[in-house]
């Protein structure tokens, strides 16, 4: 059983609306883009070429079965940490991503202070929802579960921890409880789960040169 200590952020919800362009929180009036939105322009350039290569009907339907899947593993992993029944409902392929972390969940992680939790910064401009912010291996932390195929290189999930950098500054602005420690885990198929542990503080600075990117960009 996990214990539970929910932090008050002064709301429920952060109203927001999807289009073509991405998703926008509407913040005590301020339209902020998700933090996903933002951070997509790191992998813009790859994307359309690998949808070039493969077809936009192929790479739409791998894109479709990647979200459900990952979707599908954050409600697993969230039910469990809130220490209700995880597996009804779930298809076995999702009950067996879930697996591979599980032991992670039951060994790591302490006192829960918020699941799926929207966040914004009036400093960075931005809006997100975060996974879990909860003690892990006894430290404070934002916790972000993933799903993938293979195994990854660190190169290729630097995006991960600056998404968690903006939560941890987010988390920061609207508790003023500060986070540093943020921590991805990784349901690879048929493989060991991975592990990432960043210090915020190494990360910050190319989040914030990613959102004025993308404000050049916007405009």
């Amino acid at each position: 059983m996990f214990k539970h200590e929910p932090i008050s952020l002064g709301y429920d919800d952060l109203p927001s609306v999807t289009k073509t362009s991405g998703r926008k929180y509407n913040c005590n009036g301020n339209d902020y883009p998700s933090i996903t939105t933002v951070l997509s322009i790191l992998s813009k350039d790859a994307i359309q070429a690998w949808r070039a290569r493969v077809g936009e009907e192929e790479a739409n339907k791998v894109s479709y079965r990647a979200s459900q899947r990952g979707t599908a593993v954050h409600e697993m992993c969230e039910k469990y940490i809130n220490n209700e029944n995880h597996t009804e409902g779930f298809m076995p392929n999702i009950i067996a991503d879930f697996n591979r972390i599980k032991s992670i969940l039951d060994s790591r992680i302490g006192t829960v202070y918020g699941q799926e939790l929207p966040l914004y910064s009036d400093y960075l401009g931005v809006a997100g929802r975060v996974d879990c912010v909860a003690e892990f291996d006894g430290k404070l932390s934002i916790i972000d579960f993933k799903t993938s195929r293979k195994q990854k290189k660190y190169e290729w999930v630097t995006s991960y921890f600056m998404q968690e950098a903006f939560y941890a500054i987010a988390w920061e602005e609207r508790t003023k409880m500060p986070i540093t420690q943020l921590v991805t885990i990784i349901s690879v198929d048929n493989d060991e789960p991975q592990v990432f542990i960043e210090h915020r503080d190494n990360w910050d600075k190319k989040l914030i040169e990613t959102i004025k990117e993308y404000n050049t960009h916007k405009n």
